[in-house]
């Protein structure tokens, strides 16, 4: 929002076909802000709040933050705009989640999305602050019981948990036990989506046209589109890290290489692998599925 031409890139991005949603902390967004962004065609608005209050005041840095993006929620909102409100999930905010949801429900906010947290960048610094495996676990279950209640209620709202691909596994299994017909459907669209799809069908081109595998690889670029064309640099597998995401399978490591979900994950994140242990290719430490879940058997003799 601090950029004075975000409303004409976003225009020519909308005459290109291309699906344009805005990603912002929403503390800029005031009663006329709120109608440019609905003039230059966002299909969507996606606030970020790390907690309630003082909470996300706190982690923000700055005093009425929260007050300003609740703001900005309301005016977005008020306009008929697709307002996604967006939590990164940590040990200092997890237990926040059952007041989000009470937030969504009160301001009539239709999408709800929680982040995994990644440790690279500005998020390197919080890796201590990610969740156990058992309270990640516990996390997702509290997620889908409140997602069910909405719906209970005649309040369906759309409820993502993102940048964890383990979460998909673990709602199959979940589901195999509660409703196994049910169960089948989503394995079937897990099969679909193919897990973590980084250097594959997800890419990101930054402010300068450096071309990255996703959002979370800025510390690594491909190109930049300024010297080639996009689709000559996403093609280009001389690149060995581009080689190694579209063929990632067989360089796997771990937990990893042995899963029965691979196709369904993909192998997780394989920045986040990077970033807990300096291999790209390692077992993802976000992964909280039991070895006897995915299949795995630890071979005592080599480790």
């Amino acid at each position: 929002m601090l950029r004075n031409d975000i409303f004409e890139l976003a225009s020519f991005a909308y005459e290109q076909g291309i699906r344009t949603a805005l990603s912002t902390n929403g503390t800029l967004i005031s009663e006329d802000m709120a109608k440019k962004i609905k003039n230059s065609s966002f299909a969507e608005v996606g606030i970020s709040l790390d907690g309630i209050g003082d909470k996300n005041d706190r982690f923000r840095g700055k005093n009425g933050a929260y007050k300003a993006a609740l703001q900005g929620i309301r005016n977005c909102i008020a306009l008929g705009l697709r307002v996604s409100l967006r939590l990164t999930i940590t040990l200092s905010n997890y237990m926040e989640i059952p007041a989000i949801f009470d937030l969504v429900e009160k301001e009539g906010v239709g999408r709800v999305c929680f982040y995994h947290l990644v440790y690279v960048g500005r998020g390197s610094a919080l890796s201590t602050e990610d969740l156990s495996h058992p309270q990640a676990r516990a996390t997702f279950d509290l997620i889908c019981d409140h997602t069910i209640k909405l719906y209970q209620r005649g309040m369906p709202k759309e409820v993502l948990t993102v940048d964890n691909h383990t979460d998909g596994v673990y709602l199959y299994l979940k589901l195999r036990k509660q409703d196994p017909a049910r169960a089948e459907k989503v394995l079937t669209l897990l099969r679909a989506n193919g897990g973590n799809n980084a250097g594959i069908r997800i890419g990101a081109v930054d402010e300068l046209g450096n071309v990255h595998a996703d959002q979370f690889w800025q510390h690594y670029s491909f190109g930049n589109v300024r010297q080639r064309k996009f689709g000559d640099i996403w093609l280009d597998t001389s690149d060995q890290l581009m080689n190694g995401l579209k063929n990632r399978k067989r360089l796997l490591k771990g937990r990893c290489a042995k899963c029965q979900y691979l196709d369904l994950c993909n192998g997780n994140l394989r920045v986040r692998a990077e970033a807990a242990s300096g291999d790209i290719w390692a077992e993802d430490p976000a992964c909280y599925l039991t070895a006897s879940e995915i299949g795995f058997v630890y071979d005592k003799k080599n480790g």
